[in-house]
This record gives C-alpha cells, structure tokens and sequence, in this order.
C-alpha cells in the first residue's frame, strides 16, 4: 500500500499539471476526483507517510498562520520602470556601451500585474515560498502557496533540476476568479477588491489556507536562480524550468535590435486585452547570465533589466462632488467622487486630484465629464476635462478649501512644497495617522491593530497618542472584560458602558493578542524606532543613516545641523525636519514617556570579533563546509566587513565555494579581483588571534 501511496501522488501531480498549467487534461474530473479520494484513505491508514507536499494537501487548512518574516538568500530588487520609449531606447545603449560593442540579446516577457513570489525547492520539493516583502525579508507563505495547483509542490522523479534552487514569478488572481469573488463579496454586501492585484495580495495574506484554496489564484515564473543553474542564459534556463513542470509564460521572445523590441511593445500594448489575467508592461532582460553579472547592479536594481509599462486606458465619466481628506503629515488632498465606470477591468467612481495646483490646471467645476485613468493601472487620476460637452447646466467651479475639514485650522502652503497642509497637530486624522504609522509593520510591527481598531480606540478615548498604547491593561470586573488604561472600576456594568472613561468591553482571547503585541514591540531596534515616530522626510533609510551615526535618541535630540546634514544621505530638508521635531514639547513629552515604558532608544553595544576585514567589500559565491552563507555574512560583518551581493573594482575579494557561478568567476578574473576559498578565509580570521 506504501507503494501506491506514492503511485497515486506522482499521477495526481502529473494531471495537476495538466489541467492547471497545460490545459489539456487526460482524464475527467471524475477521474481525478477518484484518484484524490483513495489516495486520501490511504494516507488516512497511514499517517506516518504525511508529507506537506502530498496533493491532498492542496485544499487548505484552518489553522491559523501568522507569516514568519524570513531573510531572501538573494535580495529580491526592485526594477527600473518607464513608459516612455526613449527611455526603452536609452537603456538598450546603455546595455551596449556597458558591453563594449559586444553582440548580446534581450528576453522580452510580459509584465504580470499580481504578487511577487519567491519559491525555494530542494531535491524537488517545494520547501518555502515567500513573498518579496521590503527586498530584504519576506513573509513566509508556504502554506497557502502549497494551494495554487499551478505551483508544483514536487517535481517528477528522475529530473535534471538541481539539488537546490530559487524560481521567482507573480502570484495573480486571473479576471475570471477576480469577478467571481467580487460578485460574491457583493451578495453578501462586503467591500470589494479593487483590482486583481489587491485580491491577489489579500487572498495570499490570508490567515486561513482553505480560503486560498477557493480563490483560484495563478502563477507564472519567471527568472531561475541558484549556484547549479542549468544554462548560461535567462531563456534556456526559463524553458528547462518549463519543462520541469513550473507555469512559464508562452509570451516570451529573443530579440537582438532595438526594432524587434519596438515590435514586441505594440503587438503586447493590444493582445494583452485578450490575455485572462492582468498585466501592466513589458520586462526587458539581457539574455546572457554572463553579461548580466558584467553590467551589475545599482543599489535598488540590475543594469540588465527593465520594465516598460503600458499606457493607462482611459475612461469617460462624470465629477459629482470633491471632498477632502486629511492625512497623517497633516497634507490635505481632494478627492473626486464620480459617477461609477469601468475602466481597466474593475469599477471606479473616487479618484485623487492630488493637490490645489491639479484642480487649478484642470479647470474643474461639479458636473464636468472628466477623463479618468489609472496611474501604472492602479490607482484612478483625472487627467483631463471634456470641456467641449459643458452645457448651460454647468455647476460651480472647484475649488481647494481654505479651513481644515476635519478641524476648521486655516491651511497652509510651504514654500516650494505642492501640498497644503493643516498646521494643527492636533487634528484628529493626523493624530490617528500618527499612531497607524507606529503600530505598521515596518515600524513597530503592533501586529492585530489596524486602521479600523486605532479608529475605534481612538474615538472611544483609549488612545489618544502612541505613548497611550504602552498604558493598555486587560481588566476583569463583574464577570465582563474591558480594555482600560490605568485603574477601572466601575460601580456598575451600565456606567461601564455609558462611561466616557477610556474603557471598553471587548473579547479577552483576541485583545490579549494585541497587549502580547504591543509588549513585544518594547525590543524593535532603535532605528525601528525611529522610523515609527514619523518624523516628516524621515524614511526606513534615512532613520537606519541616523541610528548608524548617533546611536542613541539623546544623542540624536540634541544634534545641530551641520551636525545632521555631516550624515551621509542626510541634506538641508530632512535635517531641518529633526530639528523641528524634538524642538516640539509635545514631541518631547511622547519620547520622553517611550523611554520610561522601555523602548529601545539606542542601538545595541556590540562587541566587534576583530578588525581583519575592516573597510573590505567581501562577495559570497558558492556552497560551503564548515558554515552556511548567512553565518559567513555575519562573521565578515563582525570582523569589520562589509558583505556584498555584486563583484565590483572595488570587491576586495570572493569568499569563493564550491560550484562558484561561472559568471561571477568569470567576472572576479577579468577585473582582478581575488579569489578565498573557505579554509584560507577562516585562516585570515584565525590569524587575528
């Protein structure tokens, strides 16, 4: 019975394949349900052959997940992006000024519009799937990837795929499974998707597999990595990995002249219409592995590649009304309400009018036909008015208010800034703006707080500023549960719930997750913290250049300009901003309280290992021994070194294993760069001591 355990799940992976990515099924799906139905007795009889990856495993499970963030072995770059051909045409002699002359050719592929994905196999079986998350970690999605049917989950026996490997695609939400649950959402009257790609993200992020499994959600992959790949371009190593199993896109060309990639635009700009699932451009990729390693990267991209992107259809319709939004920096922005129309597959009736200049520009009065696009397909924009269809009926022009929507402040304009802001810090949008930029996951990572919980908590009185969430406490009175800050006794449960006390009845299980959650984000590191205090300008990287410099927030507080601006990365606008941030008492008082409650308000004390690799640029290339990459990466950061993803005039040298990829050894030899092998590094270090 073992054997036909394994029988059945090499068959059902097979049909899998066959309807799910051939689309040429050799069986009925009476068939494949017969075959699914024994082979999940017969696991059922033996429950020592589980294995993740079994079929049957497809459907889902109700457990609940909370996604791991996992660090990308290679970091998932973002790619230049155009929609402009000069650019198209500037890149392709880029490419070859970079090549000296030297003939190359270019992989044109479609563009999917859906979720980055990560997919990491080991002897043939799906081992993690993670998405792409900053580009450096990713959320662990291996569950709810494990449903997609056009994922393989193993590859066939016998296989000339590699020990281990990396496949990257786009997880999508195909047009047909985007409107079904659309319409059902509708039914029972929950707020719809916007478009595939925000289905596509929320189906994958969901907490529960069974639901993934019903969505009906695709991929397509396309770019093959790994230190044993099987051919020394991107085109033959995509049509092996289509071989293997793995759903690769049929609209796929080699092209060698700047003409042929012109074509490929046009032809895709109309056929892609026809396509069933959605996409936004065109990808260019330098073919040859070798030539891609010879052209390198920048910091957030390769040199090889880009993306072009298609022009935004267009749509006809309506202005109804303009209101207007307050946001966290206090920038107000108007928002057109519109007679609903379809445009790009999905249905828009708000769209942004950015800012008092854009209204101006466009000349806007109420009932006005406007033509609407989306800005790279996703979000809606007017971009013009029909003026010509303007009748008697005209309604009154638009125009940007002058007192804060929220809070009757009188706006303001900087000087050389677009935007027009409430000057209020107080406001209450800014305020619970404040507190959503704290608690996200890029900052604090509060994990089951949201948008509509800090709205309800904030109303309610629980917390007013991010210092209130550190003073949440579960209280029990009367056989009832309350979130309360401080001591809360209320004589009777009816004062309980007409109190204006900040207190309220909740449900104990979930709003225990969330104080864990707020005690846990006591040790995100300082730079972390920094970010989450929403300094205006002060971004993820110029918070980790801060930290870097003055490690400590003291030290930070008290930094002059010149001091500031003296920090790499760091000019005249965001150090200003600092200034301007600790010289409020409010701001103050709310670092002030962070630093009572325990925050973690300087960098750690680290103990440098040695000084060996001070000021070096070390590539790690290989398989290895003794240790794993990432424990090699930390000791070259602990000796003083830097560890770098692209060999460089100013590599020091490559920590070089076995199988080193041809390319790069290629690349090391031609620029001079030296060679280490794992016994002659750990000697450097050794040597220290």
């Amino acid at each position: 019975m073992p054997d036909r355990i394994d029988q059945l799940r090499a068959a059902l992976h097979h049909h899998n394949y066959l309807y799910y990515v051939e689309n040429q099924p050799e069986i009925t799906d009476r068939e494949f349900d017969e075959l699914m139905h024994e082979l999940q007795a017969l696991e059922a009889a033996y429950p020592e052959r589980y294995d993740p990856n079994s079929p049957t495993q497809r459907v889902g499970s109700d457990l609940n997940q909370t996604f791991e963030q996992v660090e990308h072995e290679r970091p998932m770059l973002s790619l230049g992006n155009t929609y402009n051909r000069d650019d198209v045409r500037e890149f392709y002699e880029r490419v070859q000024a970079g090549l000296d002359g030297e003939p190359f050719a270019i992989c044109c592929e479609l563009k999917f519009d859906g979720l980055s994905i990560s997919l990491h196999y080991e002897d043939g079986a799906l081992v993690r799937a993670l998405t792409r998350g900053d580009g450096v970690r990713g959320d662990d999605v291996t569950a709810n990837v494990r449903t997609i049917r056009s994922i393989p989950l193993q590859l066939p026996t016998g296989g000339d795929w590699p020990r281990r490997f990396e496949i990257r695609g786009e997880v999508l939400m195909p047009w047909n499974s985007f409107d079904r649950l659309n319409a059902e959402r509708e039914a029972r009257e929950e707020p719809l998707f916007a478009n595939p790609r925000n289905a596509a993200s929320g189906t994958l992020k969901s907490k529960d597999s069974r639901v993934v499994a019903a969505r009906g959600l695709d991929a397509y992959l396309y770019y093959l990595l790994g230190d044993e790949l099987p051919g020394d371009t991107h085109y033959a190593n995509l049509m092996k990995a289509r071989s293997w199993g793995f759903k690769v896109s049929e609209g796929m060309r080699l092209v060698t002249s700047l003409e042929e990639i012109y074509a490929f635009l046009d032809y895709w700009d109309e056929a892609r219409k026809e396509l069933p699932v959605a996409t936004d451009g065109v990808v260019l990729k330098v073919d040859s592995l070798r030539q891609q390693e010879l052209l390198g990267y920048t910091a957030k991209s390769p040199r090889w590649a880009i993306a072009y992107k298609f022009q935004a259809e267009r749509a006809l319709t309506r202005l109804n009304e303009v209101t207007f939004q307050v946001g966290r920096t206090g920038a107000v922005t108007p928002v057109a309400n519109m007679e609903p129309v379809l445009l790009a597959g999905t249905m828009v009736k708000r769209a942004s009018l950015h800012n008092e200049d854009i209204i101006r520009q466009l000349d806007l009065h109420l009932g006005d036909r406007v033509y609407v696009e989306k800005a790279g397909e996703i979000i809606p924009q007017i971009v013009g008015v029909a003026k010509e269809q303007r009748d008697a009926h005209l309604g009154a022009p638009v125009e940007f208010v002058h007192e804060c929507p929220e809070c009757g402040t009188p706006l303001v304009r900087y000087e050389g800034e677009a935007a027009t802001y409430c000057p209020n810090d107080a406001c209450p949008p800014q305020r619970k703006g404040r507190i959503e930029h704290f608690i996200a996951r890029d900052a604090m990572n509060i994990k089951s707080l949201g948008p509509e919980v800090v709205d309800k908590y904030y109303e309610n009185g629980l917390v007013r500023d991010v210092t209130d969430l550190y003073r949440l406490q579960l209280t029990e009175w009367d056989g009832h549960w309350f979130l309360s800050r401080g001591t809360f006794t209320p004589p009777t449960l009816g004062e309980a719930l007409e109190t204006q006390a900040p207190a309220m009845p909740v449900t104990k299980v979930a709003t225990q997750k969330i104080v864990k959650a707020i005690e846990d984000s006591k040790s995100v590191p300082f730079d972390r913290l920094l970010f989450a205090l929403g300094i205006r300008f002060v971004g993820k990287v110029a918070a980790k250049a801060l930290a870097a410099q003055f490690k400590t927030l003291a030290a930070l507080r008290v930094a002059s300009f010149d001091e500031l601006t003296a920090v790499e990365g760091i000019g005249d606008i965001i150090a200003g901003s600092v200034r301007a941030y600790f010289a409020n008492p409010d701001n103050e008082r709310i670092v002030d309280t962070l630093a009572e409650f325990g925050l973690q308000m300087a960098l750690p004390e680290t103990v440098q290992a040695g000084t060996q690799l001070e000021g070096r640029s070390i590539v790690i290339s290989g398989t290895f021994t003794h240790h794993s990459r990432e424990e090699y990466k930390e000791m070259i950061e602990a000796h003083g070194g830097k560890n770098v993803s692209s060999i460089s005039k100013k590599t020091s040298f490559v920590l070089a294993g076995a199988n080193m990829g041809p390319s790069k050894l290629e690349k090391a030899e031609k620029l001079g760069v030296p060679l280490l092998r794992e016994d002659e590094f750990l000697a450097l270090l050794d040597s220290e001591n």
